[in-house]
């Protein structure tokens, strides 16, 4: 099996919808979540965990990260096709308008 990082983005709105939700409502939004975990089974090797106040490092210092990650999770299967099957009506593309998902594969490291 391969595994596969998967990289939540959401827009300053989605950020702002999230700070300003009521608790009930947070809690349906993760019941959401946890329907997609019981699909994906075996296949979800991490549900991960909200991002922010990310950093892009470069030699000449630190700024703030433009890149809208807002959270991960690690997955497991045979290609990225069943990988992108996993993600099939994920919540989180749901939740507001700008919010997208990237999925990479991992790749062996070398020697």
């Amino acid at each position: 099996m391969k595994k596969f990082i998967v990289i939540y983005h959401s827009s300053v709105d989605a950020e702002d919808k999230m700070k300003n939700s009521k608790p009930e409502d947070m809690k349906k939004g993760m019941e959401a979540w946890m329907v997609w975990a019981k699909k994906c089974g075996d296949g979800l090797v991490d549900m991960g965990a909200p991002l922010r106040g990310g950093q892009r490092l470069t030699p000449a210092g630190s700024n703030p990260s433009d890149k809208g990650v807002s959270g991960y999770s690690i997955l497991q299967a045979p290609d990225m096709d069943a990988a992108k099957a996993l993600l099939e009506g994920h919540p989180h593309l749901a939740w507001a308008a700008g919010c997208e998902i990237e999925v990479h594969e991992t790749m062996p490291m070398p020697g």
